[in-house]
């Protein structure tokens, strides 16, 4: 059983008892939390397509760690103008272990 849900911009593929790797939500470690926008739930041959999304139907996860992912060099130059600008960026990330998914309407 897997179920599409949004977390942030983006939306995942997730499955019972796997981990999702999403952007940081405002959530302490070992928090248990609801994704309510579920777009797709699929059971073996049986799959409920939302309308964009399914009624009642949500995945329940804990937060398993907070993660930095790797670090990004931005560099901006202009040629024969002396401009170079040099910038990095780490964005923070979270595990999440997928406990349930809850079929709805």
């Amino acid at each position: 059983m897997y179920a599409i849900v949004k977390s942030g911009a983006h939306q995942y593929k997730a499955t019972v008892g796997g981990d999702l790797i999403v952007e940081r939500l405002p959530y302490p470690v070992g928090t248990k939390i609801t994704l309510e926008d579920v777009y797709l739930v699929s059971d073996n041959d049986d799959v409920v397509v939302g309308h964009p999304t399914i009624p009642e139907a949500k995945v329940v996860a804990t937060v398993v760690e907070e993660f930095r992912g790797p670090k990004i060099r931005i560099f901006k130059y202009k040629p024969k103008e002396r401009y170079r600008r040099r910038m990095g960026h780490r964005q923070t990330y979270m595990r999440l272990r997928v406990d349930e998914i809850v079929r709805g309407a």
